[in-house]
């Protein structure tokens, strides 16, 4: 809202410093500062209400070292992250950009259903929450109007780097380096040469007129990224800090993306597609890092609130979109390796238990806990351990992420 106002003020009344509005690095700042500043001062205010109301976290006795201690810390702190979020991105952003109409619908959506979960489980004292085939249909859901939005609308679009022979400078002197801006669902694959992939592609053997029906893989390629994210997010946030922590590295290098791609003169550097419109999202992505920054200073061991399914599921989906929206959806088994980890331990440790039990009529385990950062905590790790050692492992793989920019 902010931005328009001074949009208007710089261009009828010429006000001093209102041009800084045009900016995005500019307002990028506002709104990491302003939703850092918010999260850590109305946090406080939030989690001593979530205090008074009682909504305090269950947990069950699965023999972890300080667990018992944990009950009764207030959970739901996801709505400290997604207010934090919210307020500067409406106040500083173009919210009628069509990535950060995306961004809010995904944060909100994700955010009722975590709610909702939540919410059965404290106060319908319901430990299983709300019911699994819910949660998928609202992912479904969501992954079904992001892919639609993505495919469908005309502000979604690219440009393609003109060969050096194709490019020229106009009679105004503008010289043209980018073909025309064009539908495309075109994705970039690392580490390759020439490293772009183009989902029609897969349905070649329809025939002629198989582009008409690119729309369904997009969308069920959609649906699972932010399924498979989401619930990625939720598995890690186990223990104090790790989840939030490690979602502000992914976050953070995700704008990184944003910016490169959403500028002409980077994205020429770099050699790589020119998202127009897309470089609006670093300022979604400034507040949502603050948030989570901030959210860390009440989260980190002994943690004074948790996030709950209100914020593993919606830092999940969001960090899906963007990947999807910046076309990086790809990288995310690098830039996301902690949630992929964390999946796949859950995943092999049941499917051997399974296997054990009807083979040898007993089920045996790989881990001594899944997901990961308990099977650690069982071998006698201090869990403020395992949450540094994994943040150092996310920035090991968010810098493998950035430098596959020029490694190609």
């Amino acid at each position: 809202m902010l931005y328009y106002l001074f949009e208007y003020l710089d261009k009828h009344y010429d006000l001093a410093g209102a041009g800084l509005f045009q900016y995005i690095s500019f307002r990028s700042a506002l709104s990491f500062i302003i939703s850092l500043l918010f999260s850590m001062i109305y946090g406080k205010k939030i989690i001593n209400f979530l205090q008074l109301k009682q909504v305090g976290e269950s947990v069950r006795d699965l023999g972890l070292e300080g667990q018992v201690e944990k009950a009764g810390t207030p959970t739901m702190g996801g709505v400290i992250i997604i207010l934090a979020t919210l307020i500067p991105v409406l106040l500083f952003a173009q919210i009628d950009n069509v990535y950060i109409v995306l961004l809010v619908v995904t944060t909100l959506w994700m955010g009722i259903i975590g709610f909702l979960d939540d919410y059965i489980k404290i106060f319908k004292q319901d430990k299983a929450g709300l019911k699994g085939r819910f949660k998928i249909l609202g992912q479904i859901t969501l992954g079904i109007f992001v892919g639609s939005m993505l495919y469908f609308h005309p502000s979604v679009t690219m440009k393609e780097k003109l060969p050096v022979k194709y490019q020229y400078t106009t009679e105004q002197g503008v010289q043209v380096l980018f073909a025309n801006a064009k539908k495309s669902i075109k994705t970039t694959i690392p580490f390759v040469k020439n490293n772009q992939l183009d989902y029609e592609s897969a349905l070649a053997f329809l025939g002629n007129d198989y582009k008409k029906y690119a729309w369904l893989i997009f969308i069920a390629i959609v649906i699972f990224i932010i399924t498979a994210v989401s619930n990625g997010s939720n598995l890690t946030d186990g223990i104090d800090g790790l989840a939030a922590g490690s979602s502000a590295i992914i976050v953070a290098t995700l704008g990184i993306f944003a910016w490169v791609s959403g500028n002409i003169i980077f994205a020429n550097y770099l050699d790589v597609m020119y998202i127009p419109n897309s470089g609006e999202m670093t300022i979604f992505i400034a507040a949502f890092v603050g948030s989570l920054v901030g959210f860390l200073w009440y989260n980190t061991y002994p943690a004074q609130v948790f996030m709950g399914d209100t914020g593993s599921l919606t830092i999940g989906a969001v960090i899906a979109v963007l990947a999807i929206a910046v076309r990086k959806e790809l990288l995310i088994p690098i830039l996301a390796g902690v949630f992929l980890v964390e999946n796949l331990s859950v995943i092999l440790q049941v499917g051997f238990f399974k296997y054990t039990k009807k083979r040898h009529g007993e089920g045996r385990r790989i881990f001594k806990m899944a997901p990961l950062h308990h099977h650690y905590q069982k071998s006698g790790y201090h869990e403020s351990k395992i949450v540094t050692r994994f943040w150092i492992i996310g920035i090991m793989l968010a810098v493998l992420a950035i430098v596959t920019l020029k490694l190609r």
